[in-house]
């Protein structure tokens, strides 16, 4: 590469170019994302490697690769590109309320049974908010998060990652779901020692809801007989049909007993609340985010469509 041009100053569309054939590693792809031309694709990026005199991508035959310079580069022009759609974000929205497209990731223990009073809120309250859901598991949404590619989080805090601020919107207790004919049906102010030897079905790892049994458990020093027959349940609905089945008993958040606990063969019972069988939820976003004001608005969105969760109260 020629030496810089001092003179010269990069557009936000060549900036766009270089982080989008960086994400896909195919130039194919990044220029149907971008909904360009290939060839316009490639002006873009070689009129912004030769601008800066360095070489940012290394490209094969075989494979598209991002170069040691280039990976160095890459954090800050993905924070250029957020400050830049900051700065369009608020023009559009300078009042700071919840406008234009926004992605909200959302684990699966939490989106059946929040997200159908969320979405019909958010429908009345904020018409112009275009909200896109990603369901996924929390390592996957908070690297999505961390990546941009996702806005905010509705996930279990706290999220333990550097960069990210998290918002508390709620405790959340767990119930112990258990066949009707098990001799903890109806039982309240359970400690968790009950669940010593008990057959405890989990859902798949990946999910956050297991890790939190499991530390529950290892917290009090309680050993169930075994942690999971039901090795690949992917679903709470899945783990409460095997319940149902007289497979075992499982942990669910309260938020989910209406959805699931309206099945033949199913009882209920509750902890103390010494017991600290509970979970945080929250909103996380970036804190190179300027959309706090906006994302304050929805956790109180998101906290009402909790509230209003039927049979939560038990």
């Amino acid at each position: 590469m020629s030496m810089s041009n001092k003179d010269y100053k990069p557009t936000l569309a060549q900036i766009r170019t270089f982080v989008t054939i960086a994400e896909n590693k195919h130039f194919g792809a990044a220029a149907n994302k971008l909904n360009i031309s290939q060839p316009s694709l490639s002006q873009a990026l070689v009129a912004l490697e030769t601008g800066l005199g360095i070489q940012l991508i290394e490209r094969s035959t075989r494979r598209v690769l991002v170069t040691p310079v280039g990976e160095a580069l890459l954090p800050y022009a993905k924070q250029t590109l957020e400050a830049a759609d900051a700065f369009y974000n608020h023009a559009r929205g300078a009042d700071g309320s919840l406008t234009g497209p926004l992605t909200i990731g959302i684990i699966p223990t939490v989106a059946p049974y929040v997200l159908p009073n969320a979405l019909t809120a958010l429908k009345e309250e904020y018409p112009e908010l275009k909200p896109r859901i990603v369901e996924d598991q929390t390592n996957h949404l908070v690297e999505a998060l961390r990546d941009g590619h996702i806005d905010v989080n509705l996930m279990a805090l706290p999220s333990h990652t550097s960069g990210l601020i998290d918002i508390p919107l709620y405790e959340e207790p767990f119930v112990l779901v258990v066949p009707a004919d098990s001799k903890l049906a109806g039982q309240k102010n359970l400690k968790v020692s009950a669940l010593n030897d008990t057959e405890l079905l989990l859902l798949d790892d990946g999910h956050c809801l297991r890790d939190q049994v499991i530390d529950l458990c290892r917290a009090a020093d309680v050993k169930p007989g075994v942690y999971s027959r039901v090795t690949r349940a992917a679903s709470l609905t899945t783990v409460v049909q095997c319940v149902a089945n007289g497979m075992g008993s499982t942990l669910l958040p309260v938020s989910a007993l209406h959805s699931e606990i309206h099945r033949p063969g199913l009882a209920f019972a509750t902890f103390e609340p010494a017991a600290g069988a509970r979970r945080t939820i929250g909103l996380v976003h970036r804190s190179s985010s300027s959309r706090t004001a906006e994302i304050e608005q929805l956790g109180a969105v998101f906290k009402a469509a909790y509230e209003s969760v039927p049979e939560k109260d038990i």
